[in-house]
């Protein structure tokens, strides 16, 4: 390897901390470094005093073959120790693993530092992007890509989501590491900088409690993303979509609609908007109309672990529990999705938006 490329940005600090190992021997896997004195019958002979000389052969020397081509006497190289004495009585090397073991410490420098780099797209995967670093191959999660790149997928179909991304194939991003793990070979980067100053400036214009119109750019499983500005975009969870129980985003809006929203939260760049915010918590008002002991109706509006939610009004919810019925097979032969039945108020604290329900009718 010749010395012009070990000097890359960020190496010679890697460098010098293989280095400040050098006064006591090398042992197996350490990284060593010193100048080419014989290149003779595919082998490559390294000066390493005082500990005595090195040599790159066989395999290691077939895998290093294109470095050791642009390599000259005197040339300064580095390479990890692969066994302390061959049969000959030399060092032996590889130059191959300790430009790996290089690149990888030079990785973990970048993600300490923060480190942005701009890297062309490789592939692209139902998952993310592929990009190559240092000749390392790299990993961006699609969940790790700015809004402007995330695939919008309405359906959530993986073959669509796949046709979203390789349309990035070939263009270059912003990406800074976020993971390194040499021992499992994973290379993780994502491309929303912490130290994007645009959108910082952008985010300093708004505030908590700022009420606006946006445009609905896409829906994920978890929420729906609405542009403010160009260049900007927040995040409706599903939580914050409406009072009622909301199983899918789709149901209530569309790519393209231009709603209301709510600024709730901002925190590290990111935007927390409600839609439901701008409406009326029916939990306040229904303090004036129900108490424990009631006796209402409900229709069931969902299954969970814990039994059935039955809504008893637009907004309102209670949990009918498993317990009543014994298991989870009683309940669904009693209560079925969608049809309305007599209940009885067990628990009713508004406040906290909670309310307990027991079934008032006959048990099958």
């Amino acid at each position: 390897m010749e010395a012009a490329e070990l000097k890359q940005e960020g190496v010679i600090s890697v460098m010098q901390d293989f280095l400040e190992r050098a006064a006591t021997p090398p042992k197996v896997g350490d990284i060593v470094e010193g100048p080419v004195i014989a290149l003779e019958r595919a082998r490559l002979y390294i000066d390493l005093p005082p500990f005595g000389t090195g040599v790159i052969f066989g395999r290691e020397y077939l895998n290093a073959r294109e470095v050791i081509k642009r390599t000259n006497l005197g040339d300064t190289v580095a390479a990890k120790v692969l066994s302390l004495r061959t049969k000959d009585g030399y060092i032996e090397l590889s130059l191959k693993e300790a430009r790996q073991a290089i690149m990888w410490a030079q990785a973990e420098e970048a993600l300490k530092n923060k480190t942005q780099f701009q890297l062309p797209i490789k592939e692209a995967n139902k998952g993310g992007l592929i990009v190559e670093w240092q000749g390392l191959a790299g990993f961006i999660p699609a969940s790790q890509l700015k809004p402007e790149h995330y695939p919008r997928v309405q359906d959530g179909d993986k073959d669509k989501i796949l046709e979203a991304l390789r349309k990035l194939v070939g263009q270059s991003l912003g990406v800074t590491i976020i993971g390194a793990e040499p021992k499992e070979g994973k290379l993780i980067f994502s491309e929303k900088g912490q130290d994007d100053k645009e959108k910082r400036e952008l985010v300093a214009t708004y505030a908590v409690g700022d009420t606006m119109e946006g445009e609905v750019t896409g829906m994920v499983d978890f929420g729906v993303f609405v542009k403010l500005e160009e260049g900007l975009e927040g995040l409706v969870h599903i939580s914050e979509i409406d009072w009622g129980l909301v199983d899918d985003p789709r149901h209530f809006f569309k790519v393209g609609e231009r709603i209301k929203v709510k600024i709730i939260d901002i925190k590290d760049g990111k935007i927390s908007l409600s839609v439901k915010q701008l409406k009326d918590n029916p939990w306040v008002t229904s303090a004036q109309k129900y108490q424990k002991g009631d006796k209402v109706e409900g229709v069931v509006i969902k299954f969970n672990k814990h039994g059935a939610l039955a809504s008893i009004e637009e907004g309102i919810a209670g949990l009918v529990h498993v317990s009543e019925f014994g298991s989870e097979e009683a309940l669904r032969r009693n209560l079925e999705l969608g049809k309305r039945y007599p209940f009885t108020i067990a628990l009713f604290e508004p406040k906290d938006m909670r309310m307990a329900l027991n079934f008032s009718g006959a048990k099958k």
